[in-house]
């Protein structure tokens, strides 16, 4: 299989797994393992492509990231309120990635933590929403501190390859009270600083790694992720308002099977 198609294939997975409760690690990882490519070949691509998807989300909430700007020069309450809750959420997860970075990146070349981390993080779903009492928010900004910080702790469960990000944040929320759309719009937001400290500190660590021709071949998963997340978070939006995360549970219990019956477990 050429690189190229190898790129787009990886870009299309980044794509739409970031944004799902899946883990876009774990299914890069997954995928790497299923298909031959060499892990570490690939790692640092893998982290590369992220900014496709950040890119996303900017794109489809344009409108609220601006309103957020205007109100800050103008001190508004709420576009302050909305900017102090994504740092608290955000800084938990610099702590433990600069403290225990070594670890984590251990941890992204076991296929088998991923399938695990995918069966239980499935059965986390189900429980969940079976169980969360949720209320109403009315939109990030109307977070508590103690809400924006509980989040964040619950997101640095996403060091652990197949647990997912947004998966965690989104529950996270949910255990703390706050709906579904709102919960989904925190982890969608949280994203943006989140992703690109870790893809920042991943490339200041590994971008020696990198082979001539790399930077074409990002340039295809860069394009490829952005355009496939944007069209996921549109669809997850609309599946998740209808039918709940119960969907994307399901599906990761699956996978995990799947999984580590392949890998022989």
């Amino acid at each position: 299989m050429s690189d190229t198609i190898s790129a787009i294939i990886l870009g299309i997975v980044e794509g739409i797994t970031e944004y799902l409760p899946v883990s876009s690690t774990g299914h890069l990882i997954l995928a790497s393992e299923l298909l031959g490519y060499d892990a570490q070949r690939w790692a640092v691509f893998n982290v590369a492509i992220q900014p496709g998807a950040i890119l996303a989300i900017v794109v489809l909430y344009w409108r609220t990231f601006m309103q957020v700007l205007t109100g800050l020069f103008r001190g508004e309450a709420a576009s302050i309120a909305f900017v102090r809750n994504l740092l608290l959420a955000f800084f938990p997860a610099v702590i433990l990635g600069l403290a225990f970075g070594d670890q984590i990146d251990a941890m992204l070349e076991n296929a088998r933590v991923v399938a695990w981390a995918l069966i239980v993080g499935g059965i986390a779903i189900l429980i969940v929403e079976r169980l969360a009492k949720t209320q109403e928010v009315g939109g990030v900004s109307n977070l508590t501190m103690a809400q924006s910080v509980k989040v964040g702790l619950v997101q640095c469960l996403a060091m652990i390859p197949g647990v997912s990000r947004s998966g965690a944040t989104i529950l996270g929320a949910m255990s703390f009270g706050v709906d579904r759309k709102t919960a989904a719009e925190f982890s969608f937001f949280l994203a943006l600083p989140t992703l690109t400290g870790a893809t920042a500190l991943q490339l200041y660590k590994h971008g020696h790694e990198m082979q001539p021709g790399d930077a074409g071949l990002i340039g295809i998963g860069f394009v490829v992720s952005f355009i496939v997340a944007i069209v996921v978070v549109k669809g997850f939006m609309a599946i998740v308002t209808r039918h709940g995360f119960a969907p994307f549970a399901w599906y990761r219990i699956a996978a995990g099977i799947a999984a580590l019956a392949w890998l022989g477990i």
